[in-house]
């Protein structure tokens, strides 16, 4: 069992470029994009348990921003087992995180986010 604790450097900047992109357009108040650019970053984060987290943490509050009951609900059990499951390496790879689509379901990783995955491991 491969245990992840650290993203690795090479892959950080991109992870933070999808952050900086979610409150850019956060700010303009273009919730699908911002929303877009959340699930970006959960799919880059998601193996590493501190990343992982944080983006739940952050679709938590858009989910308070947006007043979605749903997304609020369902971004608290993918809190509290979020990371974890990053930690042992059991995530379902490509799930873009939010209450939208199943915890456990494995999803295609967009073409991109592939290339910079694939180029940084």
């Amino acid at each position: 069992m491969k245990l992840n604790t650290i993203m690795p450097a090479r892959l950080q900047p991109y992870f933070e470029q999808e952050l900086r992109a979610y409150r850019a357009a956060l700010e303009k108040n273009q919730f699908s994009i911002a929303w877009r650019h959340l699930e970006r970053a959960h799919i880059i984060g998601q193996a590493y348990p501190w990343e992982h987290s944080y983006v739940h943490w952050k679709m938590l509050f858009f989910g308070i921003r947006i007043k979605s009951t749903k997304e609020v609900i369902g971004q608290i059990p993918r809190l509290l087992v979020g990371g974890v499951k990053s930690f042992v390496g059991k995530i379902p790879v490509g799930n873009t995180g939010g209450a939208n689509v199943p915890s456990l379901r494995p999803m295609e990783i967009p073409q991109d986010i592939q290339q910079i995955i694939s180029r940084v491991k």
